[in-house]
């Protein structure tokens, strides 16, 4: 199975449509978008080609395929030019034997249990560690990169993950679960 996951695209209209490119080449089953979908924040700056009502209107055209969690800039007002839910604090996945926990990031939202995969965003950068009891995986941020990652996404097929380069559309980096 195919899915890709990605956050933090903070109503960057240019960012969301290479996403889109991206889920429309790859096709996965379902694209979770991790929290922090339209508005920056108030201590971030403006993402390049700012636009709530641009993104919101790329983002809707892909509804069918997305399931949303609830990040720390998101708000009820966003729920009124999306058309589709983003108030989840998480979402669950099951990979093989194992459980994922998808969720923004900005706060604890459930026990993991051993062998737990932890998904989100929040940080904006891409990681992958193996951690005492889980293995922690986060996405990076579509439009706000931190400590010089890439505009990125994460596209995950059986227990492969790739970290995908916005821009360029390849692998940057690859591990597996």
């Amino acid at each position: 199975m195919k899915y890709l996951i990605a956050s933090d695209i903070h109503g960057s209209a240019k960012y969301c449509k290479l996403l889109e490119k991206i889920v429309e080449r790859e096709d996965p089953k379902k694209v979770f978008l991790l929290g922090d979908l339209l508005y920056h924040g108030a201590r971030n700056a403006l993402p390049h080609d700012y636009s709530t009502l641009e993104t919101a209107a790329t983002l809707n055209g892909m509804k069918e395929k997305l399931l949303c969690v609830r990040g720390n800039c998101d708000s009820e007002v966003d729920e009124m030019v999306l058309d589709f839910p983003i108030s989840a604090a998480y979402c669950v996945l099951p990979i093989g034997s194992r459980t994922a926990i998808l969720t923004h990031g900005h706060r604890e939202v459930c026990k993991l249990s051993k062998g737990d995969i932890l998904f989100n965003g929040h940080f904006h950068v891409p990681a992958f560690e193996e951690r005492e009891n889980y293995t922690y995986v986060n996405c990076g941020s579509v439009s706000i990169p931190k400590q010089n990652s890439p505009h990125s996404c994460i596209l995950l097929e059986d227990s492969t993950l790739q970290w995908l380069d916005l821009e360029t559309g390849k692998p940057f980096m690859v591990k597996t679960l």
